[in-house]
């Protein structure tokens, strides 16, 4: 089976997890979807990856690897989505790290 890698960031309750996800090339387990919902799994792979603790403005710290609970996942985002999808939704490409970051600025000017 042919496989390839796609960026994903990743965030738990504590922690903010960037790094590359193993998907199957075309068909059965080739989206992010397939392996979050995959019930047979309870960790979810990432190689080359950054963890960063959501409340706190520090660096993050490199791991060759690192295996995340899947039910501790809140939300995964792919962080290079396809174009196809800018195009099709008419969506300017935005990392999804800035994106968080301009969500918890809300947050606390919010109070």
């Amino acid at each position: 089976m042919q496989h390839r890698h796609e960026r994903v960031l990743i965030e738990t309750a504590r922690h903010r997890i960037s790094g590359l996800l193993t998907l199957a090339r075309d068909g059965y387990r080739s989206r992010i979807s397939d392996v979050l919902n995959a019930q047979e799994r309870d960790f979810i792979s990432l190689t080359d990856c950054v963890v960063e603790l959501v409340d706190s403005d520090g660096p993050g710290t490199r791991h060759p690897f690192i295996a995340v609970a899947r039910q501790q996942i809140i939300i995964a985002i792919p962080e290079n989505p396809p174009a196809d999808d800018e195009e099709l939704y008419g969506l300017q490409a935005a990392s999804p790290a800035s994106y968080l970051q301009e969500e918890q600025e809300e947050s606390k000017r919010q109070g």
